[in-house]
């Protein structure tokens, strides 16, 4: 959530990052209208109570007259008119000043599509093949790796059975990353490696298994509830599914103050995500790509505003290492105002090449947000002279399934089978194929 005061300072600018974020239905001068309302409101109300306590003292010092009797029931009906206005305007307030996307960094390219994202880099040699490949749907179904036809049966399109050496792929996906983001050494590696030595902490990622659901008010509070294209409900409950483990892991301090000396916190989530990926069709919804049930292995960290930036560049150095490191062939996206989402100030999505599409798709995501969900936790960070900040969080994909399907497309030989990236080797009985 924004402040207010910052609005107020800059409706301009706000105006403008809303327009550029895709929000053309936000006004801000709709939002300071209720602003300048609430205030006055509030001022009466200050007032109107001030003449309640005043009376109250008089009548408690001697027998109270007529008069002041009929005073008093005055104050009191016109308190109570006020202070219901006040409400219903502070919560039409409330409601539409949640809907301002948070701040684009100046650095941000202004985009109004995703087709407007920049090439930031691209690293690796595009895959050969002196056979024809085989999408991963097509090779997974082939070697009876996925089972789509029954899982229809069971709960609906876009549901798949996982099975055999896809499977162990995927949970030896999970350990080697767990294994990298929890050894301070590797944290080490990698920060001297992004050219971050003496800019970040190498302090590891401690693993979560964070809750799947969340309450109304908390998925509110971290800016990520979107309930007609991506979240699911669950019926006669005030509860959501997370639609990512960044969802219940950002709002683990809510209400909560954190002193300088422990941050940076960094967690390492693994759950199960749901979504309902609204109005995607087509080879999206084919094998393991766009799929309504799915695991991820997220990072999420709780940094001072000095040392944020920093932490989400360590982020994206953690993302490339992660993709590196598993022989893929990767391109890093600048994501331009309209896609990096309401509440990041700025976005980097990583896409891996795969041949069955002939083009690069995303794997990964990495968020900078500034205070902007800490405001609404009322998360805050207690300097070592007292003082209080809002804190400010990072998250950024460590691993979801969607690398699976880079390994089966860019690792797939003529036979059908698949090589196994060396660093997995390991977690699958030091086997080279699947």
């Amino acid at each position: 959530m924004l402040d207010i005061k910052y609005i107020r300072e800059n409706p301009e600018k706000v105006q403008r990052n809303a327009i550029n974020k895709g929000c053309n239905d936000l006004s801000v001068k709709e939002l300071l209208a209720l602003d300048a309302e609430k205030r006055d409101l509030q001022v009466q109300v200050d007032e109107l109570r001030e003449q309640r306590n005043t009376l109250s003292a008089k009548m408690k010092s001697g027998k109270p007259n007529q008069n002041l009797v009929d005073q008093g029931k005055q104050i009191k009906i016109q308190l109570a008119e006020r202070e219901e206005y006040l409400r219903a305007t502070d919560e039409k307030f409330i409601d539409l000043l949640k809907k301002f996307p948070n701040m684009a960094l100046d650095s941000v390219p202004v985009g109004h599509s995703e087709d407007e994202n920049v090439v930031a880099k691209i690293v690796g040699d595009l895959p050969k093949f002196d056979f024809t490949p085989l999408s991963h749907a097509e090779l997974a179904e082939k070697r009876g790796w996925l089972d789509s036809e029954r899982a229809v049966k069971i709960a609906g399109s876009r549901f798949i059975y996982v099975k055999g050496d896809l499977a162990r792929l995927e949970f030896a996906l999970w350990q080697f990353g767990i294994d990298t983001l929890t050894d301070q050494g590797k944290i080490r590696e990698i920060i001297a490696g992004a050219g971050l030595t003496g800019k970040v902490s190498d302090e590891p990622f401690t693993l979560v298994l964070p809750p799947a659901v969340a309450k109304t008010a908390v998925f509110e509070a971290t800016g990520r509830l979107n309930k007609l294209e991506q979240t699911y409900k669950i019926e006669d409950e005030d509860l959501w599914l997370n639609a990512s483990a960044e969802h219940t892991l950002s709002p683990m301090y809510l209400d909560e103050i954190i002193d300088e000396k422990d941050l940076p916190i960094r967690l390492l989530g693994y759950t199960t995500a749901f979504r309902r990926e609204a109005g995607t069709y087509g080879k999206d919804t084919e094998g393991m790509f766009r799929l309504h049930q799915f695991n991820k292995l997220e990072m999420e960290s709780f940094t001072t505003a000095e040392t944020s930036y920093d932490e989400h560049l360590f982020m994206v150095a953690i993302q490339e290492y992660l993709t590196a490191a598993l022989g893929l062939s990767y391109r890093v996206l600048e994501k331009c105002t309209f896609d990096i989402g309401r509440p990041n100030a700025k976005g980097i999505d990583i896409e891996v090449w795969l041949p069955s599409q002939d083009k690069y798709r995303e794997t990964h995501t990495a968020d900078y947000i500034t205070d902007f969900q800490a405001r609404a936790m009322k998360t805050r960070v207690r300097h070592a002279d007292g003082t209080l900040e809002l804190a400010h969080t990072n998250d950024a994909t460590a691993y979801s399934e969607r690398p699976l399907i880079g390994i089966v497309e860019n690792f797939q030989n003529p036979d059908g089978t698949v090589r196994i990236p060396e660093v997995l080797r390991g977690y699958l009985g030091n086997r080279e194929t699947l």
